[in-house]
C-alpha cells in the first residue's frame, strides 16, 4: 500500500541536508529505472554560485529521506563523506544505465544497488 508519493518536480530544487543539519546544496536532478521501475538516484548539486562550479553527485534513493513538513531532503551521509565523492559537472553527465558506475555509486555510499541480489561483503 502506497502512503505518501509526489511528483518529481515537486522535490527537484528542494534543500538537501544531512542528519548534522549542514546544508548541502539542492536536488538537481531524480534519475528513474523504467525497466525495473525504480528510482535510481538522486542527483545532488552542491557547490558553486548561481550555478557556476557546481559538482554534482548521485546520491542512491534508499539515503535519502524527503522531509515533508520542512520541504527539504535529508541524506544519511555527513559531509566529508560527500566532499570526496565521485562527482560530475552538469556538461558531462556519466550514462545513467551505466551499471557499473551506478553500482560504484552505491558501494561508495555503502548501500546494496536494488538490482543485485548478492549483499556487499
Amino acid at each position: 500500500m502506497m502512503k505518501h508519493a509526489l511528483s518529481a518536480t515537486t522535490i527537484t530544487g528542494d534543500p538537501v541536508k544531512n542528519a548534522a543539519g549542514d546544508d548541502l546544496g539542492q536536488i538537481e536532478e531524480i534519475v528513474i529505472d523504467l525497466d525495473n521501475g525504480r528510482v535510481a538516484y538522486a542527483v545532488l548539486a552542491a557547490g558553486g554560485f548561481l550555478g557556476m562550479g557546481e559538482k554534482y553527485f548521485a546520491i542512491p534513493w534508499d539515503r535519502l529521506t524527503v522531509d515533508l513538513d520542512n520541504k527539504e531532503v535529508v541524506i544519511n551521509v555527513d559531509r566529508d563523506l560527500l566532499e570526496n565523492a565521485p562527482g560530475f559537472d552538469k556538461d558531462n553527465w556519466p550514462e545513467a544505465t551505466d551499471n557499473a558506475w551506478v553500482g560504484d555509486v552505491y558501494r561508495y555510499y555503502d548501500s546494496v544497488p536494488y538490482w543485485d541480489d548478492v549483499p556487499l561483503t
